[in-house]
């Protein structure tokens, strides 16, 4: 876990040093631009020891330059787990939302940290029999990942992502039955408001 966090704000850090260096060698145009605000999403998956989830992820977000994107974006996931030595299916949904922040150190790789507050419908229900119990709580959650992907300011973008919630909250919809956190995978795609026939360099140059 804390190499997964040393790994992104490494990168993090990278991104604000080399785009501080490339930021003076190019001349672009400053202020709100209508062209850089962009929609999309993603779907989610993850997978651990009997556990499955599953979900969608819509968004909005702007790109302050080539390098820098935030945005807030929408939960809807569900998960599932077997406990076959207590005879008990766990399984959940929950919604939520957050914000994020997207930093691309090069054009096909970027860091990522979103926040977010989800309120999820935990059910439990034993194999063997009619019994089941029912519960709602709220998490909160602090996801990093890192990704690869394509980054074209006032063009488009997709991009697969693989991260973790560093916060493990217990009732947090990324941990299994037993506490641990599950990869969260994601892969999705974005697309400008008002596409610019000509394309903003993204990321800083190498």
């Amino acid at each position: 876990m804390k190499q997964f966090i040393l790994i992104i704000l490494a990168l993090t850090s990278l991104t604000a040093i080399k785009a501080q260096y490339n930021d003076d060698n190019y001349d672009e145009p400053a202020g709100f631009k209508k062209e850089n605000i962009f929609l999309g999403g993603s779907l989610s998956l993850g997978f651990g020891s009997g556990s499955f989830a599953v979900g969608g992820n819509p968004e909005i977000g702007y790109s302050f330059n080539r390098w820098m994107d935030a945005g807030v974006i929408l939960n809807l996931n569900y998960y599932s787990q077997k406990d076959y030595y207590n005879s008990v299916k766990y399984s959940s949904f929950n919604y939520g939302g957050g914000v994020f922040v997207r930093a691309w150190p090069w054009p096909f790789l970027f860091a990522q940290l979103q926040p977010e507050l989800n309120w999820i419908n935990y059910k439990e229900k034993y194999l063997n029999s009619d019994i089941s119990y029912k519960n709602t709580v709220s998490a909160v959650s602090l996801i990093g990942g890192v990704g690869y992907g394509q980054h074209i300011v006032n063009q488009g973008s997709y991009f697969f992502m693989i991260g973790l919630d560093l916060l493990k909250d217990k009732y947090s919809p990324y941990l299994d039955g037993y506490g641990h956190p599950t990869p969260i995978i994601r892969g999705g795609f974005d697309i400008y408001l008002k596409p610019s026939r000509k394309s903003t360099p993204s990321g800083p140059i190498l």
